[in-house]
């Protein structure tokens, strides 16, 4: 933001940002890391700012290219999306439009997982392939068959070659089209429970472990060293009081529940709110016994 002319200061823990007399110029920027956030973020803001924008080193997941689509609907001019560079003319106004969003791949990859951990069966209505190519082919190195059909993808646990038990595997999270970072909880939640050693390394985000505490608590075997965890899969997991801390570890600590004996609780399970949508309403139409409740509950 600053390098397209704005003033940000933080104060008191709040951050401030203010645009200078005349609005926003545009600028060069070059990320040190690709990060999603932030290119939506400069592309929303050089959209409506003076002059040209140049974005370097810029994300290139579908959701960047979904966020300038629906941009240029809305008449800005964005040219490289879906490229490492983006080429963004300021524009003086943008108008309403009608759009049609994408559907939300890492939502997708999670019910998947569900699927795989609790040796189920599951069709993913509306969900791009394309978009998970890397994900869906995970799980099939984990023994779980994962079909393309017309309105979907149709994931089968305990159907894949050699059937049963789940099979360790490496992950290495990168930038898309590699492994998404924010699945590593979730796979690491699999490899809990697959036959083997698995070892998942997180070059996005090295402190993104923190539902790796709460799994042990669940009984799973782990062993963390900076941005690298090693996982001996387990023959079972014990249902216990676990603590969410964000979207991904809430999501990762529900399939480990899934798939645990007896009952597992989580607390501070808000977080999840902000990456699914009824994600309880959703898994109790699948089979799943689960229930959300105030704190204090039952």
């Amino acid at each position: 933001m600053e390098a397209l002319g704005a003033h940000v200061s933080l104060e008191e823990g709040y951050i401030l940002a203010e645009a200078p007399p005349g609005g926003l110029r545009g600028g060069r920027i070059a990320f040190d890391v690709s990060s999603v956030g932030a290119t939506g973020n400069v592309l929303m803001a050089a959209s409506l700012a003076k002059g040209t924008t140049i974005i370097e080193n810029a994300a290139r997941e579908p959701d960047i290219v979904a966020l300038a689509e629906f941009l240029v609907a809305a008449g800005a001019r964005i040219s490289g999306q879906g490229t490492t560079t983006i080429i963004v003319e300021g524009v003086n106004s943008l108008h309403p439009v009608e759009f049609e969003n994408i559907p939300d791949r890492i939502e997708a990859g999670t019910y998947a997982a569900a699927a795989a951990i609790t040796g189920g069966r599951v069709l993913l209505r509306g969900t791009r392939a394309d978009h998970l190519a890397i994900v869906m082919d995970r799980l099939r190195d984990m023994g779980v068959k994962v079909t393309e059909e017309p309105d979907g993808l149709r994931v089968r646990a305990g159907e894949g070659a050699g059937g049963g038990r789940l099979r360790a595997i490496d992950i290495t999270t990168q930038p898309y089209p590699g492994f998404p970072t924010d699945l590593q909880a979730q796979f690491t939640a699999l490899l809990c429970l697959a036959e083997g050693t698995g070892v998942v390394t997180d070059t996005i985000y090295p402190d993104r472990f923190t539902h790796v505490p709460e799994l042990v608590r669940l009984g799973a075997e782990i062993k963390l060293h900076a941005n690298v965890v090693t996982v001996r899969g387990a023959a079972a997991l014990k249902g216990a009081e676990v603590m969410s801390t964000d979207i991904r570890a809430s999501s990762a600590l529900v399939l480990a529940g899934l798939a645990a004996e007896g009952e597992t609780r989580i607390h501070r399970v808000y977080h999840i709110d902000r990456g699914y949508e009824s994600i309880e309403a959703r898994l109790q139409a699948l089979g799943a016994s689960i229930d959300r409740y105030d704190a204090g509950g039952p």
